[in-house]
């Protein structure tokens, strides 16, 4: 278990933060492994939140029961499965200072392509198999590193327009299954040892409440709010991900 008391005090708005990204907001959850690795190497911080996240991830699908859109998961898991693969096989090269270009990036770029080019449209863009295979497996691949694959799946799922539940309900699905298939390559690299766990099991009542809040978040905000929200939440967290990228280790 962890001792320092700087630690929590990274620790305790992490977990408050990522549970309301869990609950319906998960843009900011990508802050969550960044400020933990304030105080602890990114590694063992992925590895402390992992079983948080999967915890939050069963709160979640509970409670978004139903609301699902399944062509989506049908399209975009098994390249998030594929992902996944790549990023055990490639854990020893890419750093995560380069991951966290990379999402911060993406994120950006997506927010600004949303506000110049089709804020006037509110039509909802149709499937496409192509397109959400390889966000998929950046997804995958990004949320294997650092659970960072909420800007990648967003990158497909947000035009596509769904009611913010059915949004939700498809995330969190599509997320249990990759947090869940993660658990196996992150044993095998020796991440779950007895401190992370402990350390995991004294954060967790931190976030569960947190959950519920951004829940009900979700359910009171209409849509064009809901995605308003979103799409700030995107740039924000995107801003801050290029410059911890640019700076931290620089």
């Amino acid at each position: 278990m962890i001792a320092d008391p700087w630690f929590y005090a990274a620790a305790i708005p992490a977990m408050i933060i990522l549970g309301v990204s869990k609950g319906g907001f998960g843009a900011i959850g990508l802050l969550v492994v960044p400020i933990l690795s304030l105080i602890i190497s990114p590694v063992q911080a992925a590895a402390i939140v992992l079983p948080i996240l999967l915890a939050n991830d069963i709160v979640a699908v509970i409670s978004y029961r139903g609301w699902y859109d399944l062509k989506t998961l049908k399209i975009m898991l098994p390249g998030a499965l594929i992902g996944i693969g790549i990023g055990w096989l490639t854990a020893a090269w890419v750093t995560e200072r380069e991951i966290r270009l990379i999402v911060g990036a993406i994120s950006v770029a997506f927010a600004l392509n949303y506000w110049f080019r089709h804020r006037l449209s509110q039509k909802p863009h149709g499937h496409n198999v192509a397109a959400g295979g390889f966000w998929g497996i950046v997804t995958g691949f990004t949320s294997f590193v650092s659970h960072a694959g909420g800007p990648p799946f967003q990158m497909y799922a947000v035009p596509l327009r769904l009611a913010p539940r059915l949004f939700m309900g498809t995330s969190v699905i599509l997320f249990f299954v990759v947090n869940a298939v993660k658990t196996v390559p992150y044993f095998l690299l020796g991440q779950f040892d007895a401190a992370n766990l402990e350390t995991s099991a004294i954060l967790l009542p931190v976030s569960i409440p947190a959950t519920f809040l951004g829940i009900w978040l979700v359910k009171v905000l209409d849509a064009a709010v809901f995605y308003r929200v979103v799409y700030v939440l995107i740039f924000l967290v995107g801003l801050y991900l290029v410059w911890e990228g640019l700076t931290v280790g620089a």
